[in-house]
């Protein structure tokens, strides 16, 4: 697995974590493990599957986690580099969770 793309992601509290792309077969059993049985993603089975297959140091479960906040930051940064939307590339300025760009209407 060490030929798939890796990643080192800095939270805003500096913890340092390593995430590795586990290939795309994983990445679609992620999606479909992580999803109820109406297709709804539940948030808890999401962030064991991206901890188990996808953030490779330090390794860690829900639990380590001080705080949701940083829990919240460091799942969604996984996430986003797994399905191709690396955050810190796309953000310049603003919200960083925030995709949107807007309506394109003035107010």
């Amino acid at each position: 697995m060490s030929a798939f793309k890796q990643k080192n992601f800095t939270s805003e509290v500096g913890n340092t974590y390593v995430f590795q792309h586990p290939g795309v077969r994983m990445v679609s059993k992620i999606n479909d493990s992580s999803k109820n049985k109406y297709g709804v993603v539940m948030e808890e089975r999401l962030s064991e599957e991206i901890l188990k297959h996808v953030i490779v140091q330090p390794k860690m479960k829900i639990d380590d986690f001080g705080d949701y906040q940083e829990y919240q930051e460091t799942i969604n940064a996984a996430y986003a580099f797994i399905s191709g939307v690396d955050q810190d590339d796309n953000q310049q300025a603003g919200d960083k969770y925030d995709q949107q760009t807007g309506s394109g209407a003035e107010s």
